[in-house]
């Protein structure tokens, strides 16, 4: 995989009309047609990178281990009920 040039977007459909707006960066914004003869403002939030950031690395490696813990005390606890009972008899 390599990163694509040029403009693109995960809502608009390819071909859509984009405009700077007078007086703004695009690198700020820029103004969308929406194909009804409305426009929307787009805001640049951040610039895109190919990939996932180190942050969105790190959430996704939190969650995962937060679920892995999970999973292991609770298959703990069940074994310790179980060590438990045959003790018990």
């Amino acid at each position: 995989m390599y990163q694509q040039p040029g403009n693109f977007s995960n809502v608009y459909e390819k071909g859509t009309k984009y405009y700077s707006i007078k007086g703004v960066s695009p690198d700020e914004s820029i103004a969308v047609d929406d194909g009804n003869g409305n426009y929307k403002k787009a805001v640049r939030e951040k610039e895109y990178t190919f990939g996932r950031t180190a942050e969105d690395v790190s959430e996704e490696n939190s969650s995962d281990m937060t679920a892995s813990l999970l999973v292991l005390s609770t298959i703990t606890i069940f074994v310790i009920l179980i060590v438990l009972k045959k003790i018990k008899r």
